[in-house]
């Protein structure tokens, strides 16, 4: 069976295609967000995956549980998902959209990783840093990591920057037994 990100991704191209020809990449990304939390649902799941109910009738269900949250194209996405037995993906569209989105605005989310709190100057040069080391716009989130001994492991989708103490001690100890 193919990956499910394989399944995905031509649906997640689509409403990103969609949104930016429509100019509403934000609203879309909403849109996908709320249906993506929908179909993670177990109950929701439970109840798509009952056999007496015809694909129309789940693109349906699933239009009503999100409730006024779904634009009319938004349910008509809905309804091809359905069509297409792939209303489980939604949660992995809604992570490529997302994907494509930063990409088209030049942004990239950052996770730090620190020992202890940062303050707001220290984040804001941080990230003025990383902006110009990835040449884009960049949105920090910050997070307390007790086992990291001091400093700061940063992450940015798939780079990883590890400055913590803890890494440079592996570091250390890895070029002392070679």
């Amino acid at each position: 069976m193919a990956e499910l990100s394989t399944l995905a991704r031509p649906y997640a191209k689509a409403a990103f295609e969609y949104a930016l020809a429509a100019g509403d990449l934000a609203g879309w990304s909403e849109q996908l967000a709320t249906a993506a939390a929908v179909a993670q649902q177990e109950v929701i799941s439970k109840v798509l995956a009952t056999p007496a109910m015809t694909t129309a009738q789940q693109a349906q269900t699933f239009i009503d549980v999100c409730g006024d949250a779904l634009s009319d194209k938004a349910q008509n996405f809905v309804r091809v998902l359905a069509e297409n037995k792939r209303l489980k993906l939604l949660p992995q569209i809604a992570a490529i959209y997302e994907a494509h989105k930063a990409a088209q605005e030049k942004s990239v989310d950052v996770e730090l990783s620190t020992a202890f709190e940062l303050d707001a100057g220290t984040q804001q040069k941080l990230a003025d840093a990383l902006s110009g080391k990835l040449q884009r716009e960049v949105k920090v989130t910050a997070v307390v990591n007790k086992e990291l001994l001091g400093g700061v492991l940063v992450r940015a989708g798939d780079l990883v920057i590890d400055g913590s103490v803890r890494g440079r001690l592996a570091k250390l100890a890895e070029a002392m037994n070679s």
